[in-house]
């Protein structure tokens, strides 16, 4: 029996973040499945507050509703702030007006504690909730320093969000330590399900260095490229990052690559230019249909977490680059979500951060062993196949969504 689901996410497609990209992937399936599938979101893009997306429009099958917001953008706190209560208050109006009984409510965790006016209007109009945890808010704030986050405020906000954690009829983390996280707060176990993010392993395919247009385009040559693709946001540590780079300076076969953008990028371009660092590239986000080619221009990448954020948040770059069947060298705790995969998968490196001189050996042990690199390639390919592509998550979604429907 088709069911009719509402996602709640302040981006959707033709925004590229990651949170948007899983969401546009999920949505199209369900609906090219049968389902009804509407989506609730902001007229905005995530790297660009100007932009002013259709307010309303069909898109592969999907029923897109876009609220008009404040556009301060994520350049300060208060004006994010304000973005945020401005999408709470347009989006729960659209969602009352489009929920009926019986419906499924999906709520993201962008704006953060969206669950909370989500889970207000499920009870209003019939509806079930479930929740879809990117990160678990406030925690990941008040681990980054953010002193709303801390405090009696902090705790007020984890006590709304608790709420909603418990009421709802489904809470989707994506790994077993955000599990354990979550259980933790007093929801009940069998609420919760782990459904890891993906790729889609038949968009994204490897493309070999002699064909690929990308390093042709960005001048990369035959040199050893060390990319980081997506999202440099403040759970990311980059320090090791630049400090390797400024410490293969000398070496001018090997290049760092990063491509894409968030809280972080200015930082780290301000930093490599005061160092005087040529061997670092930065490029934007780039489109969805080549991002097999710009992920494949890299010949092995970084994927970082700072070690005290595990079980708060699951880097998502990680999936792409398997996905493309390149190694991983991931900074971070070696024992958390990503790290636990690149051992056990033996599809990469792992090294605390500050590690330098491991992450100068590893990205030098890469360069001059083409075999292991590929070895580690090729086992990334194929615990994508074997666990994290797209339509193992899709028909994950499906059981869940089928699963709370029929126990009401």
């Amino acid at each position: 029996m088709p069911l009719k689901i509402i996602f709640i996410n302040r981006f959707y497609a033709p925004d590229h973040s990651a949170t948007s990209q899983m969401l546009t992937d999920l949505a199209v399936a369900l609906a090219a499945g049968g389902d009804e599938v509407q989506i609730v979101t902001s007229r905005l893009r995530y790297d660009d507050a100007a932009a002013s997306l259709a307010p309303h429009e069909v898109s592969d099958g999907v029923d897109v509703h876009r609220v008009r917001t404040s556009a301060f953008g994520r350049g300060n706190l208060p004006g994010r702030a304000l973005d945020y209560l401005s999408f709470y208050v347009a989006a729960s109006a659209k969602l009352f007006r489009l929920a009926r009984p019986g419906d499924v409510i999906v709520a993201k965790t962008d704006p953060p504690l969206v669950s909370v006016v989500a889970g207000w209007v499920a009870r209003l109009r019939g509806a079930l909730l479930v929740n879809w945890l990117q990160d678990l808010f406030p925690e990941v704030a008040a681990k980054l320093g953010m002193a709303p986050a801390r405090g009696v405020g902090g705790r007020l906000l984890r006590r709304l969000r608790d709420g909603s954690l418990r009421r709802a009829a489904a809470n989707v983390v994506l790994g077993q330590r955000m599990r354990g996280r979550v259980a933790a707060l007093g929801v009940d176990p069998t609420k919760i399900a782990v459904i890891p993010n993906w790729a889609d392993g038949a968009l994204l395919r490897p493309v070999e260095r002699a064909g690929n247009p990308r390093r042709a385009e960005w001048g990369l040559g035959d040199r050893f490229v060390v990319g980081y693709s997506g999202n440099m946001g403040r759970v990311h540590e980059v320090r090791t990052v630049l400090d390797a780079a400024d410490a293969l300076r000398a070496q001018a076969d090997i290049v760092f690559l990063f491509i894409g953008g968030g809280a972080q990028k200015a930082a780290v371009a301000a930093a490599a230019q005061e160092r005087g660092l040529s061997n670092i590239l930065f490029k934007p986000y780039q489109p969805r249909e080549s991002l097999g080619q710009s992920l494949s221009a890299a010949d092995a990448h970084l994927v970082t977490l700072r070690p005290e954020l595990e079980g708060l948040v699951v880097p998502s770059k990680f999936y792409g680059v398997a996905a493309v069947g390149r190694p991983t060298i991931f900074i971070g705790d070696a024992e958390g979500e990503i790290g636990s995969i690149v051992r056990e998968a033996q599809c990469g490196v792992c090294l605390r951060p500050g590690d330098v001189a491991g992450l100068v050996s590893a990205i030098t042990t890469l360069r001059d062993d083409s075999a292991s690199r590929q070895r580690m390639g090729d086992n990334a390919r194929r615990v994508l196949d074997a666990r994290y592509d797209k339509a193992i998550a899709v028909a994950a979604w499906r059981r869940l969504l089928e699963s709370v429907t029929t126990a009401t």
